[in-house]
């Protein structure tokens, strides 16, 4: 399993014209086979700090995701919208549990 968190940056000025791209992103990629979450969060102190969380189920699909048509229009739109300071980092996770 696969573990991709962080964060991205925008003007907080265009986070109501990000939010619909932002939507179709999430919406895709949670339609993918071996995606077992994909989320953006708004930080609550920080106003246009987006906080992302993905787990995959394997390097295949993740690779499969980054050739995707929808992953491709989605960064294709970062420069309209401001999205800068993009600071993601994939961790292999070996067993998950509660806690």
């Amino acid at each position: 399993m696969l573990l991709i968190v962080g964060t991205v940056r925008l003007p907080p000025d265009k986070l109501v014209e990000a939010r619909p791209a932002m939507e179709r992103m999430i919406s895709a990629s949670r339609a993918e086979p071996g995606c077992i979450e994909y989320s953006y969060a708004q930080d609550v102190l920080e106003a246009g700090l987006i906080h992302v969380k993905e787990i995959w189920r394997d390097r295949p699909a993740l690779d499969e995701h980054f050739r995707s048509a929808h992953i491709a229009h989605w960064r294709s739109s970062w420069a309209a919208l401001g999205i800068a300071d993009r600071n993601l980092v994939l961790y292999e996770v070996g067993e998950a549990q509660p806690i």
